[in-house]
């Protein structure tokens, strides 16, 4: 019981850490949760690794649905960020999206490059909130907050889902070994730096404008202003 006990502590202690506790109600002006800094890390040193690989021949890639044809503009912390702040998920998703893209990742000549980082964490993030959160939005809408079309925000979705053969269930102690190792990432902090590479393919490049934003920005209110009313009628 009490060994029981002491590793409940350490769970809540590193979900403390990373931010996963923090409710829908109070993110509204708060901070980014650490897991995005560190996901992001993560993520970026993961991309370095498999494209210095790749510029070795020492592995070989297969192009996928993922693949665009240019590196974005928005480095992956800051795509990260912007998915947390639109998409309005809990961070929570985050850990689990990062699940979902390693278990896709395990295909054959399957690696995360630059050009399909992005649309590999709004995919996994999409199908992480939709699984495990209370209330989300369609894929038209997180279109508009990953850069692209709603027909391949679709595409993109239902071809992680049966990469992974629709698998979404992630075990307490799967989950909790993610968040340590997002944690050691802690230790290790780099610099995010853009990485240039040549296009694969024909997919389009992710955009993003102010005009996007203030649609993601005005359909947040109408759907804070929308569960108002609700919760009054009720």
């Amino acid at each position: 019981m009490a060994s029981s006990s002491t590793a409940a502590a350490d769970d809540l202690e590193n979900y403390l850490a990373l931010g996963l506790t923090v409710s829908q109600s109070k993110k509204k002006g708060a901070e980014y949760p650490k897991v995005l800094c560190l996901l992001s890390t993560y993520l970026d040193k993961e991309v370095h690794r498999n494209e210095e690989l790749l510029g070795s021949n020492k592995i070989k890639e297969s192009t996928t649905i993922f693949h665009g044809r240019r590196v974005p503009d928005l480095g992956i912390k800051l795509y990260a960020e912007r998915i947390y702040k639109y998409a309005q998920c809990s961070p929570s998703c985050f850990v689990l999206g990062l699940i979902y893209m390693e278990r896709y990742l395990q295909q054959p000549d399957i690696y995360m490059t630059s050009l399909s980082v992005h649309r590999l964490l709004i995919t996994s993030v999409v199908v992480a909130a939709k699984f495990t959160d209370d209330g989300f939005f369609n894929n038209a809408y997180y279109g508009k907050v990953g850069g692209i079309s709603t027909r391949e925000m679709n595409k993109l979705e239902l071809d992680l889902l049966f990469s992974l053969d629709f698998r979404l269930k992630v075990n307490l102690e799967t989950f909790r070994s993610y968040c340590l190792q997002l944690e050691k990432e802690a230790l290790t902090l780099v610099l995010e730096k853009p990485i240039h590479v040549q296009a694969s393919n024909g997919i389009k490049h992710l955009s993003f404008n102010n005009n996007v934003d203030e649609t993601c920005k005005h359909e947040l209110v109408h759907e804070r202003y929308s569960s108002r009313a609700l919760q009054g009628c009720s």
